[in-house]
């Protein structure tokens, strides 16, 4: 399943929140002098990530512990606000900051500081948060360990390094597999976020937890020109991805693994039917799974005489229907991905994959796609796919 929200939506929304916040909190705004000095003790902080100098970090402030493992190519701030009350301020932040060897560009996140004079007339870091509606990072959950594997790295709070280790084994696997499915033309790596609970899950996405509950993993990421965008993340819901058996949690990651590998060719054309299809058509490839097995929904739905109309829609892949009706319209796309593959061919479904999301927008794009690669239209389409339904839940 793969998030679709791009982050520079995400910081525009951030702005405005900034500029209420500074309207509606206490404290005046800071001098100029106040802002250039806590740039300068952010500056100090960044270098001793960077540098993986835990004793000038400290100089700071604390909470190093918590992000010592993680690999870090690049560590900023830039002040955006600062309101000062006495010998203390908070301050509004943008931090960027890059895994080495995973993030092509720098991710960048609102964080609020909260800072004091210490006892040499400098300023020191108290606390450091998620700004107001930001997500929060892996760190600001608890101590992150680290599992490298050949092509991914794991990180984790509140797991165990062999729990770590065997999504690193899982991931590892699922790069191969995708790479075989889709092509050489990704990064070939990913970086996995293992939380504590499901709570911790909804807190790196920013959203409620009722919202992925029974939801196994998650892929965030922008699509578009992977050369300007931040390595994706693949975020695992340990309860869910937890009761699930060997098969179940390979399947899972390299489902996710393939939303990383087609991030460039996926689009706002792209309808999910055809994304979150496609990722299962992938996932479910070395699995030796049969239709009624990997599409329980979907198979009890057509063998009641219920075959679908019509390819489901993106509001179907909502999280707020039941879950009866989200499994089955991931079905449905794996099953239409399927048939392209059975009876067109693998190399016209990756070609068919990429015209769709070569379009600017989502109207007529399948519809030419179809056409130009598939010479077939919607229509003929659709009815193939309910014959195909019905022909392989006999």
């Amino acid at each position: 399943m793969a998030g679709r929200r791009g982050a520079s939506g995400c910081s525009v929304v951030a702005l405005c929140l900034l500029l209420v916040s500074l309207v509606a909190c206490g404290g005046r705004p800071a001098s100029d002098a106040a802002t250039d000095a806590v740039q300068r003790v952010l500056d100090r902080r960044a270098a001793a990530v960077v540098d993986r100098d835990a004793a000038a970090f400290a100089r700071t402030g604390a909470g190093y512990d918590r992000l010592r493992a993680v690999p870090f190519a690049e560590w900023s701030y830039r002040v955006t606000g600062l309101r000062r009350i006495g010998d203390t301020a908070t301050a509004e932040a943008d931090l960027r900051y890059r895994i080495e060897g995973h993030d092509r560009a720098p991710v960048v996140v609102g964080r609020t500081l909260r800072l004091s004079v210490d006892a040499g007339g400098g300023w020191y870091v108290d606390a450091e948060r998620p700004a107001e509606k930001a997500a929060e990072q892996l760190w600001d959950q608890g101590e992150v360990l680290l599992a490298r594997g050949e092509r991914s790295l794991v990180l984790g709070v509140g797991q165990s390094a062999e729990k770590l280790a065997s999504y690193a084994e899982l991931a590892d696997r699922a790069v191969p597999e995708v790479t075989r499915a889709w092509g050489t033309e990704w990064p070939r790596r990913t970086v996995v976020l293992v939380p504590q609970s499901l709570e911790g899950m909804a807190g790196l996405l920013g959203s409620p937890a009722s919202s992925y509950r029974g939801i196994a993993a998650v892929t965030t990421g922008e699509t578009g020109d992977p050369a300007r965008a931040p390595a994706d993340r693949i975020i695992v819901n340990p309860v869910a991805y937890g009761v699930l058996g060997s098969t179940g949690k390979q399947v899972v990651l390299t489902h996710e693994t393939t939303h990383v590998a087609t991030r460039a060719h996926t689009s706002a054309a792209t309808p999910l039917w055809l994304s979150e299809g496609f990722a299962d058509w992938v996932g479910y490839l070395a699995a030796g799974r049969t239709p009624p097995q990997a599409a329980p929904e979907l198979w009890r739905a057509v063998s009641h005489g219920r075959v679908p109309a019509t390819l489901p829609t993106d509001q179907d892949f909502g999280f707020t229907g039941s879950a009866a009706e989200l499994a089955q319209a991931y079905e449905s796309g794996w099953m239409a991905c399927r048939l392209i593959a059975d009876r067109w061919g693998e190399e016209k479904l990756r070609e068919f994959y990429r015209a769709v999301g070569a379009h600017d927008e989502r109207e007529g794009a399948v519809e030419d796609a179809l056409e130009r690669v598939l010479a077939t239209n919607l229509a003929d389409f659709t009815e193939q796919w309910r014959a195909y339904l019905r022909l392989q839940f006999a």
